[in-house]
Formats: structure tokens, C-alpha cells, sequence
């Protein structure tokens, strides 16, 4: 069976509210976070205030707390594979039909989960900064959508999305948010280490409607470079950026990495978002220990309307 994803939107379109994700529950979550450091905290509020050119990093960490795998680290399997064993070229060429298999399960893990009070408290932040005539920039390295599904816009995906697909043959690129994609993918992709591979012949996997070429996912692999109309968008947004938060990365694998040393060095300032310190925290003036659904919304003083989708 083939269902439309209607709640994934599309990058053209404007994203769809969630009312249900400020719920009672995530509200009174909300309405319990442990304090932040005043001192920091009224530090931080200052310089965002005055800040003229805002940009956001984010990364796996925040969309972790919506319950989407890293695939990194202790456990972070999907059957016997890491990522960086399937997430590359030469993983596709070897085994389309593996690799495939790999994405359908991340596809349908992303289409069950929501936004968290970190996503929408970015979204609010923009929305803030577009009402008073900031420059805002939102780059992700996450490929999951969810920051669309809060509600921001035009969002610079860095590494591709989960949600397009780029043709092998003729290289056209779609959004493609069917489940499953193609009917052989259907009930395949189990995660456990005994489930048997498909092994389903290349002629059944996706294919391209223009040429009918082999569909790839249009994220970029390990060993692969960063579109460069994407890296042109993400350093323009850091070019005399006054303060840059880096929200659930440790911004160790380039470009990213440098992101932070290089605002700092243009004169701007970092907040750091995380469970805990990263080789970035060097670099950052600001840094708040935490999920980001608890720190974001406190940092930003942001009003459960503020947080609400529909503000």
C-alpha cells in the first residue's frame, strides 16, 4: 500500500501547523525546565537583541530528541551496518538494493515522528527576526524535514533530504514523499540483524519518471563534496554574522567545523546548544547544557503562545 506523506511539505509550499505537538503534556514539559544561568541567559538576550544578522546550525542532536536515530556510536546500527558503511557511493553501486532498504526505514522512522520544542523554537526565532528586520538563516545538516514541519522556511538543507531523490542517469532531482516510495520496498527495511536482505532487482527499485533511470536519495554521502550553490548560501550567511547558535552538533566534520571559529573570528559570537561540551565549545561565548526542546525556548524567551504552531 502506498501512502501520501501529506504532512511532509513541500520546500515550495508553506509547512502545515501541528497543533497536537503543544499538547498539555509537551506545554507542561515546557513549563518545568530547570532554570538557565540568569547571568548568561540576560548576556545572551542582550546580544541577540542588538544582533542584526542571525544564522542557526543544527544537527543531529535535536532531532535525536524526536526520536530519530543518529545510526552513530554505541548501538547505532541498522542491522549490522553504520551509516558510513551504507551512506556512500560505493555502498550503491555495490548493493542498490541494501542501501535502499537502509533509507525506506529511515523514511518511515522520520514519517512517524514530530518536531520537538527545540524545532519550533527555532521557527519562532525566525519569525521574530523576519518581524524585526534581522537577517536569518537557518542551515541544517539533518535531512529529516522536521524543521519544515515546524513551521520554518527556507531552510538550507546542507546535506540533502530524505524526502528527494536525484536520477542516476539524467540527474533530476524530485521531492518524492510517498510510503513506500516503490511497491517492492514495501514492508522491507526492518532494522533487525536477522532480517534477511530483499535482494530486490534493480529494474524494481525507484526509478526516475522522466528516463526511467535508477533513483538515488538526494542527500549527500560520505565522500561526497556539498552542492556548491549550498556552501555558497551557508558562508554568505556567516559573512559579518553578529551570532551564530549551533544547536545538537559537535561541528566536527567539515564545512561545519569551521563555521564557528570563523564567526568568531569576523567578530560575531557562538551559543551552543548541547548535552554537553564539543570540540566547537572553544570557540563559543555562550553555552547551554541541555536538550535543546528545554534551552532553546529559555535562551530565546520565548511564551508558550510564542512556541505554539500556530503563533
Amino acid at each position: 500500500m502506498r501512502i501520501a506523506l501529506s504532512r511532509l511539505p513541500s520546500p515550495s509550499a508553506s509547512p502545515p501547523r501541528h497543533s497536537r505537538l503543544c499538547s498539555a503534556l509537551h506545554l507542561g514539559a515546557y513549563r518545568e525546565m530547570a532554570s538557565l544561568k540568569e547571568a548568561e541567559l540576560a548576556e545572551f538576550s542582550s546580544v541577540l537583541s542588538k544582533a542584526s544578522k542571525v544564522t542557526v546550525l543544527t544537527g543531529a542532536g535535536i532531532s535525536a530528541e524526536s526520536g530519530i536515530p543518529t545510526f552513530r556510536g554505541a548501538g547505532g546500527l541498522w542491522r549490522t551496518w553504520s551509516a558510513m558503511e551504507l551512506a556512500t557511493p560505493e555502498a550503491f553501486a555495490a548493493d542498490p538494493s541494501l542501501v535502499w532498504e537502509f533509507y525506506h526505514y529511515r523514511r518511515l522512522v522520520v514519517s512517524k515522528s514530530m518536531p520537538n520544542l527545540g524545532h519550533y523554537a527555532i521557527s519562532a526565532l525566525q519569525r521574530r527576526c523576519e518581524q524585526e528586520g534581522k537577517i536569518f538563516t537557518l542551515l541544517t545538516q539533518n535531512i529529516d524535514g522536521l524543521h519544515w514541519n515546524a513551521g520554518s522556511t527556507d531552510v538550507v538543507e546542507m546535506h540533502g533530504s530524505l524526502w528527494k531523490t536525484r536520477c542516476c542517469s539524467c540527474a533530476d532531482i524530485q521531492e518524492n514523499l510517498d510510503m513506500p516510495i516503490c511497491s517492492a520496498l514495501d514492508g522491507k527495511g526492518a532494522p533487525d540483524p536477522r532480517a534477511a536482505d530483499a535482494r530486490i532487482p534493480v529494474a524494481q527499485l525507484p526509478r526516475c519518471r522522466k528516463c526511467n533511470g535508477l533513483l538515488r536519495p538526494h542527500v549527500v554521502w560520505f565522500g561526497e563534496p556539498l552542492y556548491p550553490e549550498i556552501l555558497e548560501r551557508a558562508y554568505n550567511s556567516l559573512e559579518h554574522c553578529n551570532l551564530l547558535l549551533v544547536v545538537g552538533t559537535s561541528a566536527v566534520v567539515q564545512p561545519a567545523a569551521g563555521f564557528a571559529p570563523l564567526v568568531k573570528g569576523g567578530g560575531g559570537l557562538v551559543a551552543e546548544f548541547n548535552l554537553e561540551d564539543t570540540p566547537v565549545s572553544r570557540a563559543c561565548r555562550f553555552k547551554f547544557h541541555g536538550p535543546s526542546g528545554e534551552t532553546l525556548p529559555q535562551a530565546l524567551g520565548l511564551s508558550v503562545e510564542e512556541l505554539s504552531p500556530n503563533a
